[in-house]
């Protein structure tokens, strides 16, 4: 009587549906709490980076409260602001966990790399929102018409967390294709052709994004999404190099 040979186990079991539910309820658990943590860590120096969001205005006393509970409004949406920023590679990584799980032992090594990756590129498009954006945009907004401006307090603070916030996202970009690349969903040279459509996609983007409707902030905000379009197509690379050669 012969044995039979074990076969193989496959590369990726398919899950079930509810299975992918719970696995996404967890990812989701573990990143809310990690916010949470970094949102209350927060607290301890969200005065201090009220401040330094108040530079480009001049101080602190040149922005004005009206309302009883804006102040404690604006604390905690700096708190917030904060606290994603310091729990950003628990949520990358999460999130990248739960859109590519199969990915063999030798591949994971890629989302380490992305979650660094990503989080540096989230603090470059904070910081392009600060040195950059702001500046140039404050400028046309409070000497527009040549009417003297005491900005809301509140009003000022949602506004460069809007901004500020939104370009961290949008910095991500690369990571996004990387990830998509990785599924098969978008290739290198689908993205390659698609740059006419990308710098149309990007100029809607920079409309929504810029506080602004000048052209110059536009211009500026198009700039490096257009190279970060670019940077995407050689993170698409990376990703299906070795999909490239087996084939």
């Amino acid at each position: 009587m012969t044995e039979k040979t074990p076969s193989p186990p496959s590369e990726s079991v398919e899950m079930p549906f509810w299975d992918h539910v719970e696995e996404l309820r967890k990812r989701l658990l573990v990143a809310l709490i990690a916010l949470a943590l970094a949102t209350a860590g927060s607290f301890l120096f969200a005065d201090q980076v009220i401040n330094l969001l108040a530079r480009p205005v001049g101080s602190i006393d040149s922005l004005q409260s009206i309302e009883v509970t804006e102040n404690v409004a604006v604390f905690m949406r700096v708190s917030l602001l904060s606290g994603v920023t310091i729990a950003m590679p628990v949520i990358l990584y999460e999130l990248l966990a739960f859109i590519m799980p199969g990915l063999k032992i030798k591949e994971k090594k890629w989302v380490g790399l992305a979650v660094i990756f990503g989080t540096i590129l989230f603090l470059a498009g904070a910081a392009f929102a600060y040195y950059v954006m702001l500046p140039t945009s404050l400028t046309f907004l409070l000497q527009f018409l040549g009417v003297e401006t005491k900005p809301r307090l509140s009003s000022y603070i949602n506004f460069i967390t809007t901004l500020i916030f939104w370009l961290g996202v949008g910095f991500q970009f690369p990571i996004l294709v990387f990830s998509l690349a990785k599924l098969r969903i978008v290739s290198v040279r689908s993205l390659a052709k698609g740059w006419r459509y990308a710098i149309v996609a990007i100029a809607i983007l920079a409309a929504m994004i810029t506080p602004t409707v000048d052209p110059v902030n536009m211009a500026l905000l198009m700039a490096p999404l257009f190279l970060l379009y670019l940077l995407s197509i050689l993170f698409a690379f990376f990703a299906t190099r070795k999909d490239r050669s087996k084939g």
